[in-house]
């Protein structure tokens, strides 16, 4: 009776533990990645396919995997208790100073202060710092208390935005989190210690620097340094539109959408991105003497398919005529199609693209000749010319998206000075607190399985499963290029995060405990926990022509 049952994961054995035994007593040191065969330093544990610290005390008898920097929730552990040490490195040295965490960057985080630059010499005491309270191996721990005490604290650490968000969820109690003194607070666990910190990287950015954390090819290393000019432009112009509309967290969302400012907000939003679509068109035409072609790509579910149709629509208003080619149709016979490592097709491969073929028409239409459009029979693996003809006249322009639309490696024979690229994705700036930003990946992938869902009959579980290799995919063959664009648009809403808690928490709440993507759909439901829904009747005014009407319904593109 004094014993609990556990069986682990990660050895295939059964533990018999002392009643409220930790996670930590029985912990190994490195998980081994089934894959790879390297091994990760321990950092939590899925427990019943939910995630929990190394501290947790286990009453009843449960499955336990423990998981390392190889698992996404190793890496979101990791990475929010390094944001945790470097507020804490902030306050030590610079006590007057206001530490704020800004958006995501394809290096790291993107941290400042708040009202003034950091300098260089600054950025190297906090860097030095950081080192010195990982080397004194100080926990992490966490207290459940009243809402209105958690409120007093971020008050008196001059953090209104985390107090704001804690009041307008309404909750009786919430989870605060500590380190040496300075409470914060995450929507998921932190490593046990300062210990586990080891690798991380300053490197001085815009205002401030970028925090960067282990690369998941070499843990042992930080992040590369990758070009951000444009993509941190784009991040930047959204965080002037979230002052100017006075929304910048969650906290101050939640408080307009209580408040009746739903609709309003929504018809906002819409105005600025139609100006937005109508700026890009702009552009376009002001080149049409040389451009003739016109290149989408953007990661999943970033609105790449309505953005082409938005862009089209505005071009007309000019007097263009754009006229679409499905990149999709120009897909290799299936025997020509190269596989991945698991020995899958690789339909996102550079290569599973008639490359000759696709740069062939496209130079046979720009000289003004006419050519035979492929269309391609997914079954049969194999394309099909049926007498679909196409060539340009004066006003024409070839409107193309797709994933591979910014590589240069596309389309090599064709003259780039023809072409117009643009670089579309969903770069949220806005914040649910001063230390926590929102991850633009969460955003998308909460889109697509709304879609896919509604579309294709696919379950979330499916959705949340397949999303790795999808990530895995966007880096190889998207995010590289992003930088290549002529201009880079942002689909982001400000709404759309409570309207997504409106489609996507009923799915989430489908997944099974017995799930492998039990883990993942916790921590989304936790998330949109701190985010006030939108309601059906205001949901209505969303326009028909609304870039988000691709994920919920209703469009008429």
């Amino acid at each position: 009776m004094n014993q609990v049952s556990i069986f682990c994961v990660n050895d295939g054995g059964q533990h018999l533990l002392p009643m409220g035994a930790t996670l930590a007593s029985f912990a190994p040191e490195a998980v081994k990645d089934p894959k790879t065969g390297k091994e990760y330093p321990v950092l939590a544990a899925l427990v019943d396919n939910e995630l929990k610290p190394l501290d947790t005390q286990l009453f009843n008898p449960h499955q336990v995997e423990f998981i390392g920097y190889n698992h996404p929730e190793g890496r979101r552990t990791y990475i929010r208790s390094l944001s945790f040490l470097a507020q804490r490195a902030v306050r030590s040295l610079f006590p007057d100073k206001i530490f704020k965490i800004n958006h995501s960057l394809p290096s790291g985080l993107y941290c400042k202060f708040r009202a003034c630059r950091i300098t260089d010499d600054e950025i190297r005491q906090l860097k030095e710092e950081m080192r010195r309270l990982v080397s004194l191996d100080l926990p992490f721990t966490h207290e459940k208390m009243p809402t209105t005490e958690a409120e007093a604290i971020f008050m008196a650490q001059h953090q209104p935005l985390k107090a704001g968000v804690l009041h307008s969820v309404g909750r009786y109690f919430h989870t605060v989190y500590f380190l040496d003194g300075v409470a914060d607070t995450f929507y998921g666990p932190l490593v046990p210690s300062t210990a586990h910190l080891k690798v991380f990287e300053l490197m001085p950015f815009h205002h401030g620097f970028c925090l960067q954390y282990p690369s998941d090819e070499d843990i042992t290393r930080p992040l590369a340094r990758t070009k951000q000019i444009k993509f941190t432009s784009t991040l930047k112009e959204y965080g002037k539109w979230c002052k100017t509309t006075g929304i910048v967290s969650v906290g101050a969302l939640n408080e307009r959408l209580l408040s009746g400012g739903a609709v309003q907000l929504i018809n906002l939003c819409e105005a600025r991105q139609e100006r937005a679509y109508a700026e890009v068109a702009d552009k376009i035409f002001a080149a049409r003497d040389r451009v003739k072609i016109v290149f989408l790509a953007g990661p999943s579910s970033s609105g790449k398919t309505s953005s082409a149709l938005r862009v089209a629509q505005q071009c007309k208003v000019l007097g263009l005529n754009p006229k679409v080619i499905e990149l999709d149709n120009y897909f290799v016979e299936r025997e020509r199609t190269p596989v991945d490592e698991d020995g899958n097709y690789d339909f996102e491969a550079l290569e599973a693209m008639d490359l000759a073929l696709l740069g062939e028409h496209l130079n046979t239409l720009l000289s003004g000749g006419e050519v035979e459009l492929p269309r391609y029979d997914f079954k049969q693996g194999r394309p099909f010319f049926e007498g679909k003809m196409m060539h340009l006249e004066e006003n024409d322009i070839l409107v193309m998206e797709g994933i591979h639309a910014l590589d240069p490696a596309m389309v090599p024979s064709v003259d780039p000075t023809r072409i117009y690229r643009i670089y579309a994705s969903a770069l949220t700036s806005l914040k649910l607190d001063e230390n926590c930003c929102i991850s633009t990946t969460d955003n998308r992938l909460l889109r697509r399985m709304v879609r896919d869902n509604r579309v294709r009959g696919i379950t979330p579980e499916e959705t949340i499963l397949r999303w790795p290799s999808v990530r895995r995919g966007e880096g190889k063959y998207i995010f590289p290029f992003q930088e290549n664009a002529d201009t880079q648009f942002n689909s982001a809403l400000l709404y759309e995060l409570p309207m997504l808690r409106y489609y996507a928490e009923p799915l989430l709440r489908r997944i099974q405990p017995s799930s492998p993507a039990y883990a993942e759909s916790v921590r989304l439901i936790k998330f949109l926990s701190y985010i006030v829904p939108l309601q059906p009747q205001e949901i209505a005014a969303i326009p028909p022509t609304s870039i988000l009407r691709e994920f919920i319904g209703g469009q008429t593109l």
